[in-house]
């Protein structure tokens, strides 16, 4: 029987859930079954065996709805192996990189029950002028490190295709150590 997967997102700008797509696509040809929605459209965890959870960071905060999923669906996510992913820096720099993957630990381990068996963080995607008004105008401030910054896309999809075609092993162990 093929593991059933839910990868969920969280986005606020679309660049997250390109990401869960393409960690889909691989678990799907991998022959797991998948299925790819929003957190705020998953209403159960019943009949899923694994989660990939994925959501950007924002000035060191992870995407507060990745955040309430965590403390909503706490109970069932201790019953199944879970994978994170996280897209931050919006240079190529892999020091910027792992210096965003250690926000985003500090940010689980206020999740002590929670121990994903895999985690990444990839580099993201920003479009100036695709931002909403609010999120525009903290671009402008002196002290904002997006003051004057062009459009990006350092998401490695290589990278992200090679970490989602380690889940299948991952899960497959999980589901295995009781």
């Amino acid at each position: 029987m093929a593991i059933k997967v839910l990868v969920t997102f969280a986005t606020r700008y679309g660049s997250t859930h390109e990401v869960a797509e393409a960690t889909g696509a691989v678990l799907h040809e991998k022959g797991l079954e998948v299925d790819i929605r929003p957190v705020q459209q998953v209403h159960t965890l019943d009949g899923y065996q694994a989660i990939v959870l994925g959501a950007p960071m924002y000035f060191g905060n992870w995407h507060k709805d990745a955040l309430t999923f965590l403390e909503e669906y706490h109970q069932a996510l201790t019953q199944r192996p879970v994978a994170v992913f996280g897209l931050g820096p919006l240079h190529s720099d892999e020091k910027e990189r792992l210096d965003s993957g250690k926000q985003l630990s500090t940010k689980l381990a206020n999740f002590p029950w929670f121990t994903p068996v895999a985690f990444e963080m990839f580099g993201g995607k920003y479009d100036p002028s695709a931002l909403r008004f609010a999120d525009k105008i903290v671009t402008i401030l002196p002290a904002s490190p997006l003051k004057g910054l062009g459009a990006s896309d350092v998401r490695d999809w290589e990278a992200i295709r090679s970490w989602a075609a380690e889940l299948p092993g991952k899960f497959q162990l999980a589901l295995q150590t009781p």
